[in-house]
């Protein structure tokens, strides 16, 4: 008799937020059967106070409960929910009285990851299905960006930053037409945050794998522009390309309005506002540490989560909650 479980990993993040579940059989293989993801842009409009707004809890409360609804569907088939919410939750000065609210009115408990943390679980996302040996980890979040440095396939240095697509697309105004003085403030400003990682200096000229939402979309514009066919398009996972292709494709963005941006196969129209933003961070490194080549990575977060509850490492008192 099969002893099949599921597990669904609910990923709150500051641009969306994503449902995950996995039929797990009794021998320890997996695979997923139903993904869902809602543009909820939970940390916009944050500023300096740190708050959530409503217009964006009212999003993220909505897709909640169609996630709810989801998962209702597997009351009867042992399923075990593990919940997380990362940048703009963790940095929420209303954070108590959002994640009460979203217990009270979805039913689920949330658990706030640490960036250390969070940073740690993507690196066992990446290392379990695309290992490096040595280089930079960078996911660039809505609010926030974990690097993670592998040394002989282990990771050294863990850390978040509270920078992000949202956060740098909002405060430097680089959501439409892009102004060259708003563009360097930015660059500036980024390149001040990265010169802190002292470490960073360590993995010159070494390998670089991207995840998040922007950077993805890179390797999605890219692989477009690779194909001879639209059967023929390449996967994300494990794509690569050479550090002037993604500065040409930087430039085009640049050159475009956020309408020009959407048009552009690979970026999605939710996406058009805070792609200049959201891939800065990734083009200051390769500039920085002069890395020749970007890998891009679909694993992460949910992925290192899904490893870390296979070894039964998950701290469940924290992290789960069952139907």
């Amino acid at each position: 008799m099969s002893n099949e479980q599921y597990l669904a990993i609910l990923d709150l993040g500051s641009n969306s937020v994503r449902l995950k579940i996995t039929k797990i059989q009794d021998n320890g293989s997996f695979e997923t059967v139903q993904y869902e993801k809602r543009n909820v842009r939970l940390a916009s409009n944050m500023g300096p106070e740190k708050m959530l707004k409503s217009t964006p809890v009212k999003w993220t409360i909505d897709a909640l409960k169609e996630f709810r609804a989801i998962c209702d569907r597997y009351r009867n088939k042992n399923l075990t929910i593990i919940a997380v919410a990362t940048a703009a939750v963790r940095q929420a000065q209303n954070q108590l009285q959002f994640l009460e609210k979203v217990q009270r009115e979805t039913g689920f408990e949330i658990h706030v990851i640490s960036g250390e943390r969070e940073a740690y679980l993507d690196y066992v996302g990446v290392n379990q299905t695309l290992p490096i040996d040595k280089g930079i980890i960078v996911d660039t979040g809505g609010a926030s960006m974990e690097l993670i440095s592998v040394n002989n396939g282990e990771a050294e240095e863990a850390v978040s930053i509270p920078i992000g697509s949202v956060s740098i697309s909002q405060t430097y105004h680089l959501e439409d037409q892009i102004n060259p003085a708003d563009l360097f403030d930015a660059m500036v400003k980024i390149d001040e945050v990265l010169s802190q990682q002292l470490w960073l200096n360590r993995m010159r000229e070494t390998k670089i794998v991207a995840l998040g939402g922007c950077n993805r979309a890179l390797a999605k514009v890219y692989r477009w522009q690779q194909a001879l066919n639209p059967d023929e398009v390449r996967p994300v996972h494990g794509l690569t390309m050479r550090s002037e292709e993604a500065f040409l494709i930087m430039r085009q963005l640049l050159e475009a309005d956020r309408q020009t941006r959407a048009g552009i196969r690979g970026i999605t129209k939710v996406r058009a506002d805070i792609i200049v933003g959201g891939l800065l961070p990734l083009i200051s490194l390769v500039r920085q540490l002069s890395i020749n080549e970007i890998s891009f990575s679909n694993s992460g977060l949910r992925e290192g989560l899904l490893f870390k509850y296979l070894e039964q490492q998950i701290n469940f008192n924290q992290l789960k909650s069952s139907l």
